[in-house]
């Protein structure tokens, strides 16, 4: 079993910055690799919206709305995701949710984080 463990959420003004950090991890022995990742996000009453993807390549999407402010990146050698997230506006209070393309040995899957909560005050 692989989980996606997030962190970095909390309560920010507007202006201000914040690091999300989303890690795999997996009982000893259980072979797995990450290929693509993504951070989602979901503002009450809304529906969950793409945020930003990184590839195994490392290319990289974002929103229209994040552009130029959100950067997505990955180190592989933790099998983590960040999103680095400046000049943060009100509208960007969501809850944030990393998602993974993962390989095991039982095949092709994907995988959603816990989400964490981030609260940008105007």
């Amino acid at each position: 079993q692989v989980q996606l463990v997030e962190s970095g959420g909390g309560l920010v003004q507007a202006g201000g910055s914040l690091r999300l950090s989303c890690a795999a991890a997996a009982a000893a022995g259980s072979a797995f690799r990450i290929n693509a990742w993504g951070w989602y996000r979901q503002a009450p009453g809304k529906q969950r919206e793409l945020v930003a993807t990184i590839t195994t390549g490392r290319s990289t999407n974002y929103a229209d709305s994040v552009k130029g402010r959100f950067t997505i990146s990955r180190e592989n050698a933790k099998n983590t995701v960040y999103l680095q997230m400046n000049s943060l506006k009100p509208e960007d209070t969501a809850a944030y949710y990393c998602y993974a393309e993962i390989w095991t040995i039982a095949g092709q899957g994907s995988l959603w984080g816990q989400g964490t909560q981030v609260t940008v005050s105007s």
